[in-house]
């Protein structure tokens, strides 16, 4: 089980690991070694996660949540399965808790009328500031 939140708890059989090898460059090792970890989560057949937090999470995932609902991240940073492996998992725990987080409603208000008197008046001084910097007029 790994915790993510208090009442959170996410179940290890629920993810899905598949090592592949590393993009970019490495040296001789690079194409022999399966380094970069691909960690996959079926969200929408998950168990532990509430459907608030699904639905977050879906939406927070952007580009790397398929059609199908699975979250897959990549981790490809370090040059070792298991640091990779705990960057992925860090990273996908980071992920759920921002999900977890559930943002206060905001109650819609009007402005009073001594904020649009004091805005009207900063906007009046400013004018005749502007005003006083013009070339004077000259009427003939």
């Amino acid at each position: 089980m790994i915790a993510i939140t208090p009442s959170i708890d996410l179940d290890d059989s629920e993810l899905d690991e598949k090592f592949i090898r590393s993009p970019g460059p490495g040296g001789q090792k690079v194409n022999k070694v399966s380094t970069a970890v691909q960690l996959r989560l079926d969200v929408r057949s998950s168990a532990s996660l509430p459907a608030q937090v699904k639905r977050r999470l879906v939406s927070l995932g952007g580009q790397r949540v398929s059609n199908e609902g699975v979250l897959m991240i990549e981790a490809h940073r370090f040059r070792t399965r298991e640091r990779n492996r705990d960057d992925a998992l860090e990273r996908l725990v980071a992920l759920i808790r921002k999900a977890a987080y559930q943002p206060r409603l905001r109650i819609k208000t009007k402005p009073t009328r001594a904020s649009k008197e004091r805005r009207l008046e900063s906007k009046r001084r400013r004018s005749l500031a502007k005003r006083s910097r013009e070339r004077p007029r000259w009427e003939g």
